[in-house]
Protein backbone atom coordinates (compact mmCIF):
# COMPACT_ATOMS: atom_id res chain seq x y z
CA UNK A 1 0.00 0.00 0.00
CA UNK A 2 1.33 3.37 -0.87
CA UNK A 3 1.81 5.53 2.09
CA UNK A 4 -1.13 7.76 1.89
CA UNK A 5 -3.15 5.43 2.58
CA UNK A 6 -0.87 4.30 5.19
CA UNK A 7 -0.77 7.17 6.93
CA UNK A 8 -4.34 7.52 7.18
CA UNK A 9 -4.70 4.10 9.27
CA UNK A 10 -1.60 5.47 11.19
CA UNK A 11 -3.31 8.75 12.13
CA UNK A 12 -5.99 6.78 13.84
CA UNK A 13 -4.00 5.15 15.74
CA UNK A 14 -2.25 7.93 17.13
CA UNK A 15 -3.62 9.14 20.44
CA UNK A 16 -7.53 9.08 20.19
CA UNK A 17 -9.17 7.48 17.07
CA UNK A 18 -11.26 10.00 14.49
CA UNK A 19 -14.71 9.04 14.62
CA UNK A 20 -16.05 10.37 11.58
CA UNK A 21 -14.15 11.29 8.25
CA UNK A 22 -15.37 13.97 5.35
CA UNK A 23 -15.86 11.92 2.33
CA UNK A 24 -16.46 14.97 0.38
CA UNK A 25 -13.43 17.38 1.95
CA UNK A 26 -11.34 14.10 0.77
CA UNK A 27 -13.06 14.25 -2.46
CA UNK A 28 -11.77 17.70 -3.36
CA UNK A 29 -8.26 17.93 -1.42
CA UNK A 30 -7.18 14.47 -2.48
CA UNK A 31 -7.59 15.88 -6.14
CA UNK A 32 -10.33 13.08 -7.24
CA UNK A 33 -12.80 15.50 -8.00
CA UNK A 34 -10.71 17.46 -10.50
CA UNK A 35 -9.69 14.14 -12.09
CA UNK A 36 -13.56 12.72 -12.57
CA UNK A 37 -13.97 16.56 -13.94
CA UNK A 38 -11.14 16.73 -16.43
CA UNK A 39 -12.65 13.25 -17.70
CA UNK A 40 -16.21 14.76 -17.99
CA UNK A 41 -14.17 17.58 -20.22
CA UNK A 42 -12.07 14.97 -22.18
CA UNK A 43 -14.49 12.54 -23.47
CA UNK A 44 -17.64 13.11 -25.20
CA UNK A 45 -20.46 10.20 -23.95
CA UNK A 46 -19.53 6.98 -22.56
CA UNK A 47 -21.98 8.33 -20.13
CA UNK A 48 -21.83 4.40 -18.76
CA UNK A 49 -18.20 4.61 -18.25
CA UNK A 50 -17.88 7.75 -16.54
CA UNK A 51 -20.37 6.32 -13.94
CA UNK A 52 -18.56 3.40 -13.33
CA UNK A 53 -15.55 5.39 -12.85
CA UNK A 54 -16.76 7.43 -10.41
CA UNK A 55 -18.31 4.19 -8.82
CA UNK A 56 -14.51 3.36 -8.55
CA UNK A 57 -13.98 6.04 -6.21
CA UNK A 58 -16.09 6.38 -4.19
CA UNK A 59 -15.17 2.71 -3.48
CA UNK A 60 -11.82 4.12 -2.63
CA UNK A 61 -13.14 6.73 -1.15
CA UNK A 62 -14.83 4.86 1.50
CA UNK A 63 -11.94 2.76 1.78
CA UNK A 64 -9.76 5.20 2.63
CA UNK A 65 -12.15 6.84 5.28
CA UNK A 66 -12.35 2.99 6.45
CA UNK A 67 -8.50 2.62 7.16
CA UNK A 68 -8.68 6.36 8.71
CA UNK A 69 -11.21 4.52 11.84
CA UNK A 70 -9.73 1.61 11.92
CA UNK A 71 -12.55 -0.67 10.04
CA UNK A 72 -10.38 -2.06 7.70
CA UNK A 73 -6.49 -3.27 6.58
CA UNK A 74 -6.78 -4.89 3.23
CA UNK A 75 -6.19 -3.14 0.09
CA UNK A 76 -9.26 -3.63 -1.95
CA UNK A 77 -8.96 -5.81 -5.84
CA UNK A 78 -8.28 -2.93 -8.26
CA UNK A 79 -7.01 -4.78 -11.55
CA UNK A 80 -9.57 -4.04 -14.02
CA UNK A 81 -11.24 -5.44 -17.42
CA UNK A 82 -11.89 -2.60 -19.91
CA UNK A 83 -13.92 -3.98 -22.91
CA UNK A 84 -15.22 -2.32 -26.11
CA UNK A 85 -14.00 -1.47 -29.80
CA UNK A 86 -11.13 0.83 -30.51
CA UNK A 87 -11.18 4.39 -30.34
CA UNK A 88 -13.54 4.19 -27.59
CA UNK A 89 -11.64 5.67 -24.83
CA UNK A 90 -9.95 2.87 -23.48
CA UNK A 91 -6.01 4.66 -23.36
CA UNK A 92 -7.23 7.85 -22.32
CA UNK A 93 -9.59 6.45 -19.49
CA UNK A 94 -6.68 4.41 -17.97
CA UNK A 95 -4.79 7.60 -18.31
CA UNK A 96 -6.98 9.19 -15.55
CA UNK A 97 -7.58 6.12 -13.31
CA UNK A 98 -3.57 6.01 -12.84
CA UNK A 99 -3.60 9.63 -11.79
CA UNK A 100 -7.23 8.50 -9.58
CA UNK A 101 -5.23 6.29 -7.74
CA UNK A 102 -1.95 7.60 -7.76
CA UNK A 103 -3.93 10.82 -6.08
CA UNK A 104 -5.52 8.63 -3.70
CA UNK A 105 -2.58 6.59 -2.32
CA UNK A 106 -3.21 3.37 -4.33
CA UNK A 107 -0.16 3.12 -6.19
CA UNK A 108 3.31 4.91 -5.24
CA UNK A 109 3.41 7.03 -8.61
CA UNK A 110 0.87 7.93 -11.69
CA UNK A 111 1.93 6.69 -14.92
CA UNK A 112 0.69 4.36 -17.08
CA UNK A 113 2.57 1.46 -19.07
CA UNK A 114 1.21 0.81 -21.78
CA UNK A 115 2.08 -2.53 -23.75
CA UNK A 116 0.76 -5.10 -26.44
CA UNK A 117 1.63 -9.26 -26.38
CA UNK A 118 4.84 -8.11 -28.81
CA UNK A 119 6.37 -6.30 -25.46
CA UNK A 120 5.58 -9.25 -23.20
CA UNK A 121 6.23 -12.51 -25.01
CA UNK A 122 9.48 -14.21 -26.97
CA UNK A 123 10.21 -16.12 -30.12
CA UNK A 124 12.48 -18.51 -28.14
CA UNK A 125 12.97 -20.42 -25.03
CA UNK A 126 14.30 -18.69 -22.72
CA UNK A 127 13.29 -14.67 -23.84
CA UNK A 128 9.72 -14.01 -22.61
CA UNK A 129 10.66 -13.92 -19.46
CA UNK A 130 13.02 -11.69 -19.17
CA UNK A 131 10.81 -9.45 -21.37
CA UNK A 132 8.39 -9.35 -19.19
CA UNK A 133 9.66 -8.65 -16.08
CA UNK A 134 11.34 -5.56 -17.22
CA UNK A 135 8.10 -4.56 -18.21
CA UNK A 136 6.91 -5.26 -14.86
CA UNK A 137 9.73 -3.38 -13.86
CA UNK A 138 8.86 -0.31 -15.20
CA UNK A 139 5.18 -0.83 -14.16
CA UNK A 140 5.34 -0.80 -11.07
CA UNK A 141 4.21 1.27 -8.65
CA UNK A 142 1.79 2.59 -11.25
CA UNK A 143 -0.64 0.85 -13.67
CA UNK A 144 -0.16 -1.58 -16.26
CA UNK A 145 -2.34 -1.25 -19.74
CA UNK A 146 -2.21 -4.31 -21.99
CA UNK A 147 -4.01 -3.77 -24.87
CA UNK A 148 -5.55 -6.53 -27.02
CA UNK A 149 -4.83 -8.89 -24.47
CA UNK A 150 -6.23 -12.03 -25.60
CA UNK A 151 -3.59 -12.26 -27.79
CA UNK A 152 -1.17 -12.98 -25.31
CA UNK A 153 -3.17 -17.14 -25.23
CA UNK A 154 -2.73 -18.63 -28.21
CA UNK A 155 -4.00 -22.25 -27.83
CA UNK A 156 -3.27 -23.28 -31.57
CA UNK A 157 0.15 -23.00 -31.72
CA UNK A 158 1.70 -25.47 -29.25
CA UNK A 159 5.19 -24.06 -29.20
CA UNK A 160 3.62 -20.30 -28.23
CA UNK A 161 5.25 -18.07 -25.67
CA UNK A 162 2.20 -16.15 -24.43
CA UNK A 163 1.34 -18.78 -21.72
CA UNK A 164 4.91 -18.08 -20.01
CA UNK A 165 3.76 -15.00 -19.93
CA UNK A 166 0.51 -15.16 -18.32
CA UNK A 167 2.35 -17.10 -15.89
CA UNK A 168 4.62 -14.17 -14.59
CA UNK A 169 1.57 -11.71 -14.56
CA UNK A 170 -0.94 -13.99 -12.48
CA UNK A 171 1.91 -14.09 -9.65
CA UNK A 172 3.16 -10.48 -9.92
CA UNK A 173 -0.95 -9.34 -9.96
CA UNK A 174 -1.08 -11.48 -6.51
CA UNK A 175 1.45 -11.08 -4.81
CA UNK A 176 2.58 -7.65 -5.81
CA UNK A 177 -1.28 -5.93 -5.72
CA UNK A 178 -0.23 -3.23 -3.48
CA UNK A 179 2.53 -1.78 -6.08
CA UNK A 180 0.65 -2.32 -9.55
CA UNK A 181 -2.18 -1.99 -10.90
CA UNK A 182 -3.31 -4.22 -14.54
CA UNK A 183 -5.77 -3.50 -16.55
CA UNK A 184 -6.37 -5.79 -19.55
CA UNK A 185 -8.38 -4.43 -22.69
CA UNK A 186 -9.61 -5.70 -25.88
CA UNK A 187 -12.90 -6.41 -27.86
CA UNK A 188 -15.75 -8.07 -25.70
CA UNK A 189 -16.24 -10.86 -26.74
CA UNK A 190 -12.63 -11.88 -27.32
CA UNK A 191 -11.76 -10.81 -23.99
CA UNK A 192 -14.62 -13.04 -22.95
CA UNK A 193 -13.06 -16.55 -24.27
CA UNK A 194 -9.67 -15.01 -23.33
CA UNK A 195 -11.09 -14.62 -19.24
CA UNK A 196 -12.63 -18.61 -20.37
CA UNK A 197 -9.09 -20.01 -21.10
CA UNK A 198 -7.21 -18.51 -18.46
CA UNK A 199 -9.92 -18.59 -15.02
CA UNK A 200 -6.87 -17.42 -12.96
CA UNK A 201 -6.98 -13.91 -14.99
CA UNK A 202 -10.53 -13.79 -14.62
CA UNK A 203 -10.69 -14.63 -10.55
CA UNK A 204 -7.85 -11.25 -10.48
CA UNK A 205 -10.01 -8.65 -11.95
CA UNK A 206 -12.36 -6.79 -9.65
CA UNK A 207 -13.74 -4.51 -11.98
CA UNK A 208 -14.96 -4.94 -15.48
CA UNK A 209 -15.54 -1.49 -17.54
CA UNK A 210 -17.58 -1.59 -20.92
CA UNK A 211 -16.94 0.94 -23.37
CA UNK A 212 -20.07 1.41 -25.84
CA UNK A 213 -19.22 2.92 -29.36
CA UNK A 214 -20.40 6.39 -29.83
CA UNK A 215 -23.42 7.72 -31.68
CA UNK A 216 -22.81 9.57 -34.82
CA UNK A 217 -24.16 12.67 -33.02
CA UNK A 218 -21.01 12.09 -30.59
CA UNK A 219 -18.50 11.65 -33.16
CA UNK A 220 -19.37 14.84 -34.82
CA UNK A 221 -18.95 16.56 -31.37
CA UNK A 222 -15.46 14.67 -31.20
CA UNK A 223 -14.52 15.88 -34.80
CA UNK A 224 -15.33 19.63 -33.81
CA UNK A 225 -13.44 18.78 -30.33
CA UNK A 226 -10.23 17.46 -32.46
CA UNK A 227 -10.56 20.32 -34.89
CA UNK A 228 -10.90 23.20 -32.10
CA UNK A 229 -7.68 21.52 -30.31
CA UNK A 230 -5.60 21.89 -33.21
CA UNK A 231 -6.53 25.50 -34.37
CA UNK A 232 -9.10 24.58 -37.31
CA UNK A 233 -12.98 24.87 -38.01
CA UNK A 234 -15.28 23.26 -40.08
CA UNK A 235 -17.14 25.48 -42.00
CA UNK A 236 -21.07 25.07 -41.85
CA UNK A 237 -20.92 22.84 -45.06
CA UNK A 238 -18.10 21.07 -44.08
CA UNK A 239 -19.67 20.24 -41.14
CA UNK A 240 -22.73 18.79 -43.19
CA UNK A 241 -20.35 16.64 -45.38
CA UNK A 242 -18.62 15.73 -41.59
CA UNK A 243 -21.87 14.59 -40.81
CA UNK A 244 -22.37 12.52 -44.00
CA UNK A 245 -18.79 10.85 -43.75
CA UNK A 246 -19.45 9.77 -40.31
CA UNK A 247 -23.38 8.11 -41.23
CA UNK A 248 -20.97 6.40 -44.36
CA UNK A 249 -17.85 5.34 -42.75
CA UNK A 250 -19.62 3.69 -39.87
CA UNK A 251 -20.91 1.24 -42.35
CA UNK A 252 -17.92 0.30 -43.99
CA UNK A 253 -15.08 -2.35 -43.09
CA UNK A 254 -12.40 -1.64 -40.03
CA UNK A 255 -14.64 1.15 -38.12
CA UNK A 256 -12.68 2.59 -35.42
CA UNK A 257 -15.08 5.31 -33.82
CA UNK A 258 -12.51 8.39 -32.72
CA UNK A 259 -9.74 6.90 -34.27
CA UNK A 260 -11.13 6.93 -37.70
CA UNK A 261 -12.35 10.51 -36.82
CA UNK A 262 -9.42 11.60 -36.13
CA UNK A 263 -7.76 9.58 -39.51
CA UNK A 264 -10.44 11.42 -41.59
CA UNK A 265 -9.72 14.95 -40.00
CA UNK A 266 -6.15 14.50 -40.73
CA UNK A 267 -6.65 13.39 -44.56
CA UNK A 268 -8.93 16.87 -44.51
CA UNK A 269 -6.21 18.87 -43.22
CA UNK A 270 -3.73 17.41 -45.84
CA UNK A 271 -6.37 17.96 -48.70
CA UNK A 272 -6.83 21.42 -47.54
CA UNK A 273 -3.38 22.25 -47.32
CA UNK A 274 -2.72 21.11 -50.98
CA UNK A 275 -6.15 22.96 -52.21
CA UNK A 276 -4.08 25.88 -50.84
CA UNK A 277 -0.62 25.91 -52.23
CA UNK A 278 -1.99 24.42 -55.83
CA UNK A 279 -3.95 28.10 -55.66
CA UNK A 280 -0.94 29.99 -55.86
CA UNK A 281 -2.33 32.63 -53.84
CA UNK A 282 -1.67 34.65 -50.67
CA UNK A 283 -3.57 33.38 -47.65
CA UNK A 284 -5.82 34.99 -44.63
CA UNK A 285 -5.78 33.44 -41.52
CA UNK A 286 -9.45 32.44 -42.00
CA UNK A 287 -8.89 30.15 -44.77
CA UNK A 288 -5.96 28.41 -42.91
CA UNK A 289 -8.23 27.75 -40.06
CA UNK A 290 -10.84 26.43 -42.03
CA UNK A 291 -11.99 22.96 -43.49
CA UNK A 292 -13.75 23.50 -46.39
CA UNK A 293 -16.60 20.50 -48.00
CA UNK A 294 -14.62 19.44 -50.72
CA UNK A 295 -11.65 18.30 -48.25
CA UNK A 296 -14.08 15.87 -46.60
CA UNK A 297 -15.62 14.80 -49.43
CA UNK A 298 -12.63 13.78 -51.63
CA UNK A 299 -12.73 10.76 -48.73
CA UNK A 300 -12.43 7.44 -50.70
CA UNK A 301 -15.36 6.37 -47.91
CA UNK A 302 -18.34 8.35 -50.70
CA UNK A 303 -16.47 6.14 -53.40
CA UNK A 304 -18.55 3.33 -53.98
CA UNK A 305 -16.74 -0.05 -54.03
CA UNK A 306 -13.60 1.68 -52.55
CA UNK A 307 -11.92 0.69 -49.16
CA UNK A 308 -11.48 3.31 -47.15
CA UNK A 309 -8.19 3.99 -44.67
CA UNK A 310 -9.31 2.96 -41.01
Amino acid sequence: MADKAKDATAAGSEGARPTSFNLAKELHESGVAAVLEELDRELVGLAPVKRRIREIAALLLVDRARRALGLSQETPTLHMSFTGNPGTGKTTVALRMADLLHRLGYIRQGHLVTVTRDDLVGQYIGHTAPKTKEVLKKAMGGVLFIDEAYYLYRPENERDYGQEAIEILLQIMENQRDDLVVIVAGYADRMERFFSSNPGFRSRIAHHVDFPDYSDKELLLISDKMMENQNYVLSPKAHKAMEEYIAHRRKQPHFANARSIRNALDRARLRQANRLFESGEEVTEIQLRTIEPEDILASRVFKEGEKPAA
